[in-house]
């Protein structure tokens, strides 16, 4: 019987969430928390695992922001990852429900990305220019894989369950030595 990170894992290495939306003032796509949403229901279906996000509205020395939960149960276990966004008051052309609505959404999203392993950064077929790159040099386009981010403990879990190995990681992070040493051990 699949534990939930076996189930977890899974779905993170089908899923697929195409950047669908476009904002034409910035001219670049992205995806929202819908898209997401839409993306991994039927995967989610398919374990038997239910989805849960929540938010709370925190303040910390007087920085207002909501803090997102995202998490999976398969009715007994439960794995989550949190991101927070800032609330901008004072945001010219927003009233105040639509800057919580905003962030609230944002943060919502960071949760869902963290939890199953999606990557916001342009793909490297969309910047690749097909010239050689010499060994040894960090690719620009993918961020950086750090420790104690909800990427890691769900790259630390993908790799300790043998479903994907640090080449795998490599495709979608930069991964430096250090980090590749603790998502061993």
């Amino acid at each position: 019987m699949k534990t939930i990170n076996d189930k977890l894992v899974d779905i993170q290495g089908r899923l697929k969430a195409p950047k669908n939306q476009r904002n034409s003032f910035g001219n670049y796509n992205y995806r929202s928390c819908e898209d997401i949403l839409e993306a991994v229901k039927p995967l989610l279906r398919e374990h038997n695992l239910r989805l849960t996000i929540t938010d709370d509205t925190v303040e910390i020395a007087g920085m207002v922001f909501i803090d997102a939960e995202a998490i999976i149960s398969d009715g007994t276990n439960t794995v989550s990852s949190r991101a927070q966004a800032g609330i901008n008051l004072n945001k010219k052309g927003m009233d105040i429900a639509q800057s919580f609505g905003s962030s609230s959404s944002y943060a919502r999203k960071y949760a869902l990305n963290g939890l199953f392993l999606i990557d916001d950064t342009k793909d490297a077929d969309a910047t690749n220019d097909h010239k050689t790159v010499k060994s040894g040099i960090n690719d620009n386009t993918k961020p950086w894989l750090n420790k104690g981010t909800p990427q890691f403990d769900n790259a630390k879990k993908a790799i300790s369950s043998g479903q994907f190995t640090i080449a795998n990681i490599r495709e979608k992070y930069n991964v430096s030595k250090e980090v590749a040493e603790l998502l061993q051990k």
